[in-house]
């Protein structure tokens, strides 16, 4: 039964239908969750605000706006795990200062081979490593934030800067990058 289906049941009482749904996303939400960490938390901690997202997904989606299930389930419980992150940090919305990106999550979630899991988060590692040498801190930090998917006024609300310097140093990180890449080949 497709996800439409699952979630017009789910809504109507079926909890047949409202179980099927949250195991099948299930694993997207361990991996969402798996890509922070809050400060005197737990990963179960922030596995559950995933599946508080996912159930609220299955509550508000339309069909009627053009997306599909699976994006919209992403996107809401990627946003309760930050949500869930920038109300553990303290001080008046000063979001992700613990943040540390783990996995990198693509948009839309695919299961992968491990081999290729493995890989994948080996390059990372190496790329991130190879940019720390290349980038102050700040560009560096606001960097890693951008490509897990940040914008850049979150970056500035988590790193306490203002838009206009965070917009400095990822165009500041995006040229010594350019350079070196070119410097390179």
């Amino acid at each position: 039964m497709d996800d439409e289906r699952l979630i017009l049941k789910a809504r109507g009482g079926d909890k047949d239908a409202e179980n099927e749904l949250l195991k099948k996303y299930m694993p997207m939400a361990k991996s969402i969750s798996a890509g922070f960490f809050i400060s005197g938390g737990t990963a179960e901690d922030l596995f559950q605000e995933a599946m508080v997202g996912l159930y609220s997904a299955i509550n508000c989606f339309s069909p009627d706006n053009g997306a599909n299930f699976t994006t919209y389930a992403y996107r809401c419980m990627r946003n309760a795990v930050l949500d869930a992150v920038k109300k553990n940090t303290g001080a008046k919305n000063r979001a992700l200062n613990n943040f540390v990106p783990i996995v990198e999550i693509s948009d839309v979630y695919s299961p992968n081979d491990p081999e290729d899991e493995l890989i994948r988060r080996e390059q990372r590692s190496e790329f991130l490593q190879k940019i720390s040498k290349i980038l102050s801190s700040l560009e560096f930090k606001a960097t890693v934030m951008y490509l897990d998917g940040l914008s850049a006024s979150e970056i500035a609300v988590a790193l306490d800067k203002n838009a206009k310097s965070v917009d400095n140093a990822l165009n500041r990180a995006k040229n010594k990058l350019h350079k070196s890449y070119y410097t390179e080949c």
